[in-house]
């Protein structure tokens, strides 16, 4: 059989698989609502999708989806249910917002190709004709029993895409290997031999060096593999050039990048402001405060007890003055922590033990280096991130119990924060208010380091915050 018949083959039998369909279920019973082929609904009795619905009802992903803010019109969820079922990597997850209730709607279009080109030769058109119109190279390939791969059939759009030709790549195979980037080689080995011993989808992007162009391209390989009555597996797929695509990926997050590190610099300068406003208040203020109460105080020792109304009003005074000293203390305490001034480990140990006098509950700060010294910016990172995690925690967490602990190395170091509360939802991670997480990391990001927050194995949430232990000048990383 010719490769072009294998292929004919091949999109009529996947054309024709479930799985590229959508799929409407209701999020609270996991039933199937809904199913629509090619646009149009089909019968759901003819669409059985068991092993979607038991993924879907496993613990972590039916509470994810019972978090999900109902106030959303539309959310793709992808990404968070990817990583808390493997299985659900294969798809695409919507979760759709209605006056009569939530939606899941869920997607896979694997052969949304395979079934464009058969309704196309269905109104008469050449398959050639098609493939070599396609946007990418249409291929076949195929692994020996020994794991040895190569390709039996290449489109004409091979040489504008890989400048190469069909025929060169077909008989030597090694020159397509040639092709890809050194450092992007053992993901696409690893991703071929995964889809060839599971049989399952083959989606791969990496770079590719065009000689001949100096350039590089990132393709994407996406292919469905089937294995044939002499144990070899055969491939059916398309490459497509995503290298537009992909730059303007690398763009926005490098915007992303910048943008979070200006952030991060604003929080830098509002605490060195915060340390001028803190002195200002310190010296000048509580300077003044200091004078009215020696004055009062030296005006109520002249005043005898003839003058009682003009005593008492004096000690009035004396009282109010005492007043706003203490606020000016505290605020300026809140500004900048004097405690600070003491080192880290002192200033996390106050931290907890006014969390138990404050909150009520138990906190245990644990760092086994009596001393460790840090540059200020580190210093105020930490304790600030500690309050904020604390913050929440006292908010949210409904926790009997926190530790926090910090230690360091040669290279970094490591502070966490964990309770053993309700535990953080990836969907909490979604929520448009979410500034608390946000602020943590971009703090964190400022020194070149990062915070992570998620929900620890036994319950709970574990903030880690890691920095490396040189300084770094935000203003020169966002040159």
């Amino acid at each position: 059989m010719s490769p072009l018949s294998e292929i004919r083959k091949y999109l009529e039998s996947a054309a024709q698989s479930s799985l590229d369909d959508i799929y409407a279920i209701d999020p609270q019973s996991l039933t199937l609502m809904t199913v629509l082929v090619d646009g149009a609904e089909a019968p759901v009795a003819e669409h059985p999708v068991e092993n979607l619905l038991l993924a879907l009802k496993e613990p972590k992903v039916r509470e994810f989806l019972e978090a999900v803010p109902r106030e959303q019109v539309m959310l793709d969820i992808s990404h968070e249910l990817h990583e808390l079922n493997r299985y659900l990597g294969e798809f695409r997850l919507l979760m759709v917002g209605r006056v009569s209730g939530q939606v899941l709607l869920v997607m896979r279009d694997t052969h949304a190709f395979s079934r464009h080109l058969l309704h196309v030769l269905n109104e008469g058109a050449n398959l050639t004709a098609l493939i070599s119109n396609a946007p990418g190279v249409v291929y076949q390939a195929h692994m020996s029993r020994d794991g040895v791969m190569g390709f039996v059939y290449l489109s004409d759009a091979c040489k504008p895409l890989l400048g190469e030709d069909a025929e060169v790549l077909v008989a030597n195979p090694d020159i397509f290997l040639s092709l890809i980037n050194e450092e992007d080689k053992a993901a696409y080995e690893k991703n071929v031999s995964e889809s060839a011993h599971n049989l399952s989808v083959l989606n791969w992007t990496g770079r590719f060096w065009m000689q001949a162009w100096q350039d590089t391209k990132w393709i994407n390989l996406r292919a469905s593999p089937r294995k044939m009555p002499d144990n070899t597996v055969v491939w059916e797929g398309i490459m497509t050039n995503i290298t537009q695509s992909r730059r303007e990926q690398q763009a926005i997050r490098q915007s992303h990048e910048k943008l979070a590190r200006l952030s991060a610099q604003l929080a830098q300068i509002k605490e060195k402001e915060r340390l001028r406003i803190a002195q200002e208040v310190h010296d000048d203020l509580g300077g003044n405060l200091t004078a009215i109460r020696l004055g009062l105080s030296s005006i109520i020792k002249r005043l005898g007890p003839e003058q009682e109304t003009l005593l008492s009003k004096a000690k009035q005074l004396e009282a109010i003055v005492d007043d706003t000293f203490e606020a000016a203390h505290r605020i300026a305490s809140d500004l900048r922590p004097n405690v600070l001034e003491l080192g880290i480990v002192a200033a996390l140990e106050w931290q907890a033990a006014q969390f138990v006098e404050k909150i009520g509950i138990p906190c245990e700060f644990v760092c086994h280096q009596p001393e460790l010294t840090v540059s200020t910016d580190h210093a105020i990172t930490l304790f600030r991130i500690c309050q904020e995690a604390m913050s929440n925690i006292a908010k949210y967490a409904k926790a009997s119990y926190v530790k926090v602990t910090l230690a360091a190395s040669a290279d970094e170091i490591v502070m966490q924060v964990v309770d053993d509360g309700i535990g953080i939802a990836p969907v909490d991670r979604l929520k448009n208010n979410a500034f608390g997480i946000s602020g943590m990391a971009e703090r964190a990001v400022a020194l070149a380091g990062q915070c992570k927050v998620h929900a620890g194995k036994q319950g709970g949430t574990i903030v880690t915050v890691t920095l490396p232990v040189q300084p770094v000048n935000i203003a020169t990383a966002l040159k």
